[in-house]
C-alpha cells in the first residue's frame, strides 16, 4: 500500500523542522515525494539526515526562508506567534497546519496504532515499529526519538500499519482516529496546559473516543490513573487491559531480570507466552507487553510478535549507553518526570549490582519543576550521588522563585548526596572528580544534558 500525498502538502514548509516530531513528519512526506523545506534554530545531525532525503533545511528563522509557493506551513505548539516565518505565512495567505493534523493526514487510509500515556510512549512505539519490521510487515511509523541513528524516528513503509506516538501535552492527540489506541498510564504533567487530573482524564477520554468503530483501547491494568480512566469510559469502547494485576486481560505472570535484559511470561488468550525484552527494567518489560497486546488486537499473531519484540534494543536517550572510559560507563536517560526518573534509576540499580550510580540531572521546564520538584528530589535519592543543573527552560519563560534549588532541597531532605552545578561546562570536571572504576553515570533530563555524555567520557579518558 502506498498512500499518496495529503492534499495541500506537496510543498510544505516546516518551522522547527529539527524537532523529533516535526522531523519525522517531514521525513515521511519527503519519502512520499513532497518537496519539503524547513528551518531550525541550529544545525544538527537530524538536519543532515533530512538533507540526505532531499529536504532543504535553513538554519535560523527568517521570513525569506518561506517560499511564496509553499502549499502550507507546518508548526508545533512550541512555535510562537511572532516567528518571522509564521508572520510571513499570514501575509501570503499560506495555510498553517499543526503537526498533529499533518500526522493525522499521513495516517489516512492505513491502520493506525496510536501510543499515548504520560510515560513510555517513545519506547512502546519503537518496540512496535521494530518488531513489526522484524516480521516483514513494513510499517510506517513516527516516533519521538531516534531508534539507532539521527533521522531514524520515522519511516514511510509499504505495509498497511502506521504506528505513531500520540502526544497528550497539548491535546494534539485528539486529532488521530486510531484502529488501536494504547494508554500506558495517566498522570498529571504538562502543567502549563492542564490544571487538574480531571482535565487530564477528560483529555484522555476524548482521545479514546476517537478510536474508529470496531477498534480497541489497550490500557494498563496496573496504573491507578489508567484504571480510573477505564472506569470512566465504562464500556464505551472495546477495552483490553494488560499488566500484573489479577484482573488484567493479558496478565503478566513473571518478569525475571537477566542483566540488561528481562524474561517475560504472559497469559494471553488462555496460553502462556515467554519472550525476551532486550532492555533492562520492569517498566520497559511492561511496555513490551503493551506492544504485544496492541499487535494482537490488530490481528497480528502473538506467537510471532512476542519473539520479534526481542529485536528492539533501545532508542536514543532511553538508557542509551554512550560509552566507557576509565572503567566508568556513561548512560543517557530522557527521564524528566519523577515517575520516569524512579523507573530508570530502579532499572539501573537492578542491573548495576554493587556498582555506584551517579546522576547528572537537568530539570526540564519551570512549570514542571514548580509542581514536581520535591518528587524529583526524592527520586534522586535512589542514586549514590547527583549533580543538579539549572532548569532547562525549553519553550517557557522563568517563573519567579522556581529554580533547581527546589529539587536539591528535597533531595537532601531525603538523605541524598547532591551537588548544585550552575555552569554546565563544569560537569565533566565534577563527575570525573567523583567517579571511580565500576561506577555508572547517568545524564538525565529532556534538555541538552544529553550533550554532556561525550564530554564526560573525554574527561575520564584524560585521567586514565
Amino acid at each position: 500500500m502506498t498512500p499518496g500525498l495529503p492534499a495541500a502538502m506537496d510543498r510544505p514548509h516546516f518551522i522547527g523542522i529539527g524537532g523529533a516530531g516535526m522531523s519525522g513528519i517531514a521525513k515521511i512526506l519527503a519519502q512520499r515525494g513532497a518537496k519539503v523545506v524547513g528551518s531550525d534554530a541550529k544545525d544538527s545531525a537530524t538536519a543532515e539526515a533530512l538533507r540526505a532525503l532531499g529536504v532543504t533545511v535553513h538554519i535560523g528563522h527568517a521570513a525569506g526562508h518561506l517560499a511564496d509557493d509553499a502549499s502550507c506551513v507546518v508548526v508545533s505548539s512550541a512555535i510562537r506567534e511572532d516567528n518571522p516565518e509564521l508572520v510571513r505565512a499570514a501575509e501570503l495567505g499560506i495555510p498553517v497546519v499543526h503537526r498533529s493534523d499533518a500526522l493525522a493526514a499521513l495516517m489516512d487510509g492505513l491502520r493506525p496504532i496510536a501510543v499515548a500515556g504520560t510515560h513510555g510512549k517513545t519506547t512502546t512505539t519503537s518496540m512496535l515499529a521494530v518488531s513489526l519490521t522484524e516480521l516483514g510487515r513494513e510499517p510506517s511509523y513516527a516516533i519521538g526519538g531516534d531508534l539507532d541513528a539521527p533521522g531514524s524516528n520515522a519511516l514511510h513503509g509499504a505495509g498497511d500499519v502506521f504506528v505513531a506516538e500520540a502526544d497528550e501535552s497539548d491535546r494534539s492527540f485528539h486529532t488521530y482516529a486510531p484502529e488501536v489506541a494504547i494508554v500506558l498510564n495517566v498522570e498529571l504533567d504538562h502543567h502549563a496546559n492542564y490544571a487538574s487530573m480531571d482535565e487530564i482524564y477528560e483529555s484522555f477520554e476524548t482521545f479514546a473516543g476517537k478510536i474508529v468503530p470496531g477498534g480497541t483501547l489497550v490500557i494498563s491494568a496496573d496504573h491507578a490513573g489508567a484504571r480510573e480512566l477505564t472506569r470512566r469510559l465504562a464500556g464505551s469502547v472495546r477495552t483490553v487491559t494488560y499488566g500484573e494485576a489479577d484482573d488484567a486481560d493479558v496478565r503478566v505472570l513473571e518478569i525475571v531480570p537477566q542483566g540488561l535484559k528481562s524474561r517475560v511470561t504472559v497469559l494471553l488468550d488462555g496460553r502462556e507466552l515467554t519472550f525476551t525484552v532486550s532492555v533492562p527494567g520492569r517498566h520497559y518489560a511492561l511496555n513490551a507487553v503493551a506492544a504485544l497486546t496492541a499487535g494482537a488486537a490488530l490481528g497480528i499473531p502473538a506467537d510471532g510478535l512476542a519473539p520479534a519484540l526481542a529485536a528492539y534494543t533501545g532508542v536514543k536517550r532511553r538508557l542509551q549507553l554512550k560509552g566507557e572510559a576509565a572503567g566508568v560507563q556513561v548512560i543517557d536517560s530522557y527521564a524528566h518526570h519523577p515517575t520516569e526518573m524512579t523507573a530508570d534509576l530502579e532499572a539501573m540499580r537492578a542491573a548495576a549490582g554493587d556498582s555506584r550510580i551517579l546522576v547528572v540531572f537537568q530539570p526540564h521546564l519551570f512549570s514542571r519543576t514548580q509542581q514536581l520538584g520535591k518528587e524529583m528530589g526524592r527520586s534522586l535519592a535512589l542514586a549514590d550521588a547527583s549533580a543538579v543543573l539549572d532548569v532547562y527552560p525549553a519553550r517557557e519563560d522563568p517563573i519567579p522563585g522556581v529554580t533547581s534549588d527546589l529539587i536539591i532541597e528535597a533531595a537532601r531532605a531525603a538523605g541524598a548526596d547532591v551537588t548544585a552545578v550552575h555552569d554546565k561546562a563544569q560537569i565533566p570536571v565534577v563527575i570525573a572528580g567523583m567517579a571511580q572504576p565500576g561506577d555508572l553515570v547517568l545524564t538525565m533530563g529532556a534538555g541538552d544534558v544529553t550533550d554532556l555524555g561525550p564530554r564526560i567520557l573525554d574527561r575520564l579518558s584524560q585521567q586514565q
